[in-house]
């Protein structure tokens, strides 16, 4: 498999300087905040989403140096994704998170509460400094998206009979969103034409769904240490993700269990044992292959650079962690 950092080595200086200037962006204000901060941008964390603003940024622009606006750019966007985590992580009760504990298992829900709201507001005021109204229009959104995505999950809980198409719109607004408009928001800053932008928005849009898809997969296949957080937690909180969906499909017995929310004792085992005699896996990594190649498709004509190959290889590795 290959890791995600080697992907990254034509920004690696530039996700160096990033992860320096986070902890600054964040460090000015309340003490607990700024250890929420500390801690959270210190947790390590792939760096995906900063990353390929930073590739496209670099790919756009290939006869001069990136912005500041455009390293701004790539510094909110890792701020709203680790928002959105710190606000996630409450709702859904983890103790874990990257194999270290959560926000608010250290200081808190309260904490862990303003926290995330402290850097969705960080972010705004800092988008709102790039002085590019289509940019605030494009990561507002996403802003907006999180929260659709959170309270869509929240309402569809044990609910059996949701679609495909609903969990791929649930998935866009809660992952893929953020990849699309910050991916496009770059193409953007680099003023490239708007069917560039548009391509460059599908290309986060279908990366983004295959990482969500596989990281719904890991959660059946992966041990609890390789997650960084308990396997299985997912269907045990009633979000049931593709493996499940198509799963459901085969074994109509599981929606009985789904449906009764794992009340009784070998319930949740029995779950996971039609869920793995299915083609739900199989079915759900197909379905993420096919978004991880729709995703290149839409970067095919930009021109060549080693930042455009390496947005080519994070298909592949997003495919790769599945095996």
């Amino acid at each position: 498999m290959t890791p995600a950092t080697s992907l990254f080595s034509p920004v690696e200086a530039d996700l160096l300087l990033l992860a320096d200037n986070l902890k600054q962006l964040v460090g000015n204000g309340h003490p607990i905040l700024c250890a929420a901060a500390e801690h959270l941008f210190g947790a390590g964390g792939k760096r995906i989403r900063p990353a390929i603003v930073l590739l496209i940024s670099r790919a756009t622009m290939l006869r001069q140096d990136i912005t500041p606006r455009h390293r701004r750019l790539a510094e909110i966007t890792e701020m709203i994704h680790t928002a959105s985590l710190v606000h996630d992580d409450v709702v859904d009760e983890s103790e874990m998170r990257r194999n270290v504990p959560t926000v608010h298992s250290l200081f808190g829900n309260r904490i862990a509460i303003l926290a995330g709201d402290f850097l969705f507001a960080q972010s705004s005021w800092y988008l709102a400094n790039l002085d590019n109204l289509e940019v605030v229009k494009l990561l507002s959104q996403v802003i907006m998206d999180l929260a659709t995505g959170e309270i869509q999950q929240g309402l569809s809980r044990f609910d059996s009979s949701i679609t495909i198409e609903t969990y791929l719109n649930k998935s866009y607004y809660k992952t893929a969103s953020l990849i699309a408009n910050s991916a496009k928001a770059a193409g953007v800053l680099s003023e490239v034409s708007q069917e560039v932008t548009e391509h460059l928005y599908h290309y986060g849009r279908h990366i983004g769904l295959a990482f969500q898809i596989v990281d719904d997969i890991l959660d059946f296949t992966s041990s609890a240490d390789t997650l960084g957080k308990p396997a299985s937690s997912d269907l045990k909180s009633g979000n049931l993700t593709a493996p499940v969906l198509f799963a459901l499909e085969e074994q109509p017995y599981l929606e009985v269990l789904i449906e009764r929310e794992f009340a009784q004792e070998g319930d949740l085992d029995q779950a996971l044992s039609l869920i793995e005699d299915s083609q739900g896996l199989q079915r759900a990594r197909e379905l993420a292959a096919h978004h991880a190649h729709s995703a290149v498709e839409h970067i095919a004509d930009l021109p060549p650079s080693d930042c455009r190959q390496a947005l080519i290889k994070m298909a592949d590795y997003v495919l790769s962690r599945l095996y």
